[in-house]
């Protein structure tokens, strides 16, 4: 049987835990996107999940960014989802020397003050240096750009967990 045939196949609970938090902490979509079944294969699911955070209003696209934990901050990092944790330690975000570490908490500080959400960044395949000069890059844009860009960033993620997905 092919992974589309058994995703389709899944009880809402199994497939409300399996797409839970391919956006951050949001349930919600996983839940809609089963009423959504049956999938033709997974480019449909992933597309119509992605069009379920697309078509949200801008209030719940925002609470969704929200959502999204600071990078490499030692004080909340047992309080990131598994996704998170792993994605950050896969960047290197965990092993930060303390200026780094203070640079970033001064930057999520100053970037959550100005947008009202965290820096969302797909992090797979960039290490700490490149987050940071792209961190200090999108600190200067303006509110809507960012919005958007943080739109995007939050649909990059999504695609990378996805496609992390492995049902037996």
């Amino acid at each position: 049987m092919n992974t589309i045939d058994k995703i389709n196949k899944l009880s809402q609970s199994e497939f409300v835990e399996i797409f839970a938090n391919i956006f951050e902490k949001t349930k919600w979509i996983a839940e809609k996107l089963y009423n959504q079944k049956p999938f033709n294969n997974f480019e449909d699911l992933c597309s119509k999940m992605l069009g379920i955070f697309k078509t949200a209003s801008k209030e719940t696209q925002l609470k969704i960014l929200r959502e999204h934990p600071d990078l490499a901050n030692k004080v909340t990092v047992n309080l990131l989802t598994i996704n998170s944790r792993t994605e950050q330690n896969n960047a290197g975000l965990d092993q930060c020397s303390e200026e780094e570490f203070n640079e970033f908490k001064d930057l999520n500080k100053k970037y959550k003050q100005k947008f009202g959400f965290p820096l969302i960044i797909a992090v797979k395949g960039k290490n700490k240096i490149e987050i940071l000069s792209e961190f200090k890059k999108r600190i200067l844009n303006s509110v809507d750009d960012e919005f958007n860009e943080a739109i995007i960033q939050v649909g990059r993620i999504a695609n990378l967990r996805l496609n992390e997905i492995n049902i037996k």
